[in-house]
């Protein structure tokens, strides 16, 4: 299991924006759409500061976010980098295989990739995720470079919102 340290919360400002994205939805009656927590095991505490410096997950997490939009079952992973370049080491295995069995279930599954230098924002569907992974697990290229991504699914932030519900009904339509 992985080590958390209290080095600050990598992709918080990202996960920030979909917070007060999926607020908005639910606000709105478009969706229901809820954070899932990582369950940590605290290993030392600052007592009087009250929090935790070090602690073990207790388990994989599977993704960020579950729930539903219009009754489809929806699950995401948010992802972050500060280059023009995605390194497939920050897609897990465990994350693959779960949201490639949520596929098969008849949601939808897909990652929201945030290049913070240029301020962009890729929603990625799950089979071009599997793609991408699949070459990387096969000896090919181990990471995915900006310009290899179709520019029809970046999405126009506005406000610190991230409007994803426009890319996955792009993605919806594609399927039919």
């Amino acid at each position: 299991m992985g080590t958390w340290n209290s080095r600050g919360l990598r992709g918080s400002t990202l996960e920030d924006m979909i917070n007060r994205t999926n607020e908005r939805y639910l606000e709105k009656g478009l969706a229901l759409i809820q954070k899932i927590p990582t369950p940590i095991t605290p290993v030392r505490i600052d007592k009087e500061h009250r929090h935790i410096t070090l602690a073990y997950f207790e388990q994989r997490s599977t993704v960020d976010y579950i729930g539903a939009v219009q009754g489809i079952p929806v699950c995401f992973d948010a992802k972050e980098c500060n280059a023009d370049t995605f390194p497939l080491q920050n897609i897990h295995e465990h994350q693959v295989e779960f949201m490639k069995n949520f596929e098969k279930q008849d949601g939808v599954a897909f990652l929201l990739i945030y290049f913070s230098r240029r301020n962009e924002l890729y929603y990625m569907r799950c089979a071009e995720m599997e793609c991408f992974w699949e070459r990387g697990q096969t000896g090919g290229r181990k990471s995915i470079r900006r310009e290899e991504l179709s520019e029809h699914f970046f999405l126009k932030m506005a406000g610190g919102y991230v409007p994803y519900l426009d890319a996955l009904q792009k993605d919806l339509e594609e399927r039919e």
